[in-house]
């Protein structure tokens, strides 16, 4: 069903993704690392899930273990390998494979993720390949103390030596997912290694419009082509808003409350994000307030700063826009920038 809040499992439930699936299996059929990039909420996680549902793998949320502590540790991510065993066990007997698993009874200090690496290419070897795929991998980057290098020579690793594996990193932070890997920094251990990439764009209006359609249709009402527009208009092509409304429109049958709660929802899990991104300098989040006000060209961009006390030396505001870029919040066209969700100038100015 399309208004299901929670990301798709199956490839059916999956909107108007054909290309984005083609071109993803073209990218793990040629290379052992692939990207899959996207804004966040744009449904990177859902194709993901609904392509690890028809070929043999394994996911972990790097956010989800990256907010249990603030960081990732070795430990961390061997027990949450060790937490899919019996999804590893069902894989094997699907393919009526039977090997030893052995790091499944391991304590997490004990076991070494190399060898869990080459335990899971033996199940490649068998299913023809095997995934193991990080959700929001730019949280990697919090792994160890050297900055997720260690687990780069591990991926590096895999990626010479482990021919049935096929690694799969998504984020919605694209500048610094590249940043972390390093693929054209010498001093990485990924450098030199060709991943392929895969982007999840947001849908066009046109799009837009004929989800929204197919799944009020899904859930059997008929709804005007006014309240389509005008639910377009507001919330533009991102699936995960898209989503929302439709549950609340299902909810009410009312569209100014139906638009009212989702953009109440939006907000708060908009701040949220800028909460987190305020911890990292509040500059950023005075930029993107500037930009959503109006603006969004780099001398007013200054002058605002300025203006409002925000002491910015011109050589950390073109470091600031370009984290912001890196990070998804924003892009940047012939010199003007523009927010990349259209949802967060409604959190910045309520």
């Amino acid at each position: 069903m399309l208004f299901d809040l929670r990301p798709k499992q199956r490839r059916e439930d999956i909107f108007d993704r054909k290309k984005e699936f083609e071109e993803l299996e073209r990218s793990v059929s040629t290379y052992p690392m692939t990207l899959l990039l996207g804004i966040r909420r744009v449904g990177k996680s859902s194709v993901l899930r609904a392509y690890l549902s028809g070929n043999p793998g394994i996911l972990i949320d790097c956010r989800e273990l990256y907010a249990e502590s603030g960081h990732i540790t070795k430990e961390d991510l061997i027990r949450e390998l060790q937490s899919k065993g019996n999804l590893l066990q069902r894989i094997l007997s699907k393919f009526k494979v039977s090997l030893d698993l052995k790091f499944l009874n391991l304590e997490p200090k004990e076991a070494s993720l190399r060898e869990i690496f080459r335990e899971l290419n033996e199940i490649g070897e068998k299913t023809g390949r095997f995934i193991i795929a990080f959700d929001e991998a730019q949280y990697l980057r919090f792994y160890g103390s050297r900055g997720g290098k260690e687990l780069l020579a591990l991926f590096a690793h895999a990626y010479d030596t482990l021919p049935n594996m096929r690694l799969i990193l998504t984020g919605s932070e694209v500048g610094l997912l590249h940043d972390f890997l390093g693929i054209a920094d010498y001093e990485s251990p990924l450098y030199g290694r060709i991943a392929g990439e895969v982007y999840v764009e947001p849908f066009t209006p046109e799009v837009s419009r004929e989800f929204l359609k197919t799944g009020f249709e899904e859930a059997g009402i008929n709804v005007s082509e006014n309240i389509i527009n005008s639910t377009v208009k507001t919330l533009d092509g991102i699936p995960g808003w898209l989503v929302l409304f439709g549950v609340e429109y299902l909810g009410s049958r009312d569209f100014e409350k139906a638009i009212g709660r989702t953009l109440e929802t939006a907000r708060g899990l908009i701040l949220g994000e800028l909460r987190e991104l305020e911890m990292r300098t509040p500059r950023y989040v005075e930029i993107l307030r500037a930009i959503a006000l109006g603006y969004n060209r780099w001398s007013i961009l200054r002058d605002y700063l300025e203006v409002k006390g925000v002491r910015t030396p011109e050589p950390r505001l073109y470091e600031l826009l370009k984290n912001l870029r890196k990070m998804g919040w924003i892009t940047e066209k012939n010199g003007t920038y523009q927010l990349m969700d259209p949802l967060t100038k409604i959190a910045l100015l309520d």
